[in-house]
């Protein structure tokens, strides 16, 4: 059975492109070219699933971005947005909400697999 490529794939595939460029984009122009290389690599020997040429598109665009200096070199959009997350719960939910976005707890799952469980467990004593 062969799965096209969908939305989450293609973000997942950029967002993997984009963060190997993105370490790219505070050098000079031959590291550009150098993690270019190790992206087409990837999309050449990537999964079945994967649309090699979207992929090789991806890795030409972060390139390009990279050799421009717009791609971040850093994660705080991605942390901003994981902590987003977990603005609208309750106060004492959302405590653990961040705790859990910050790695505390247990994951399981993943984005192939339809999404991920994180799940952090707090004992407390009884009244």
């Amino acid at each position: 059975m062969r799965i096209s490529i969908s939305g989450l794939s293609v973000f997942a595939l950029g967002a993997l492109l984009a963060a190997g460029a993105a370490a790219a984009a505070g050098g000079n122009a031959a590291q550009a070219q150098a993690r270019y290389k190790q992206d087409v690599a990837a999309c050449r020997s990537g999964p079945a699933y994967q649309d090699r040429a979207a992929c090789l598109r991806e890795a030409g665009a972060a390139l390009e971005e990279a050799k421009r200096g717009r791609l971040a070199n850093d994660n705080s959009a991605y942390e901003q947005n994981r902590l987003r997350r977990c603005e609208p719960l309750p106060p004492g939910d959302r405590e653990d909400c961040v705790r859990r976005m910050h790695g505390e707890g247990t994951v399981s799952g993943s984005v192939e697999s339809g999404g991920t469980l994180r799940e952090l467990r707090t004992i407390e004593p009884a009244k």
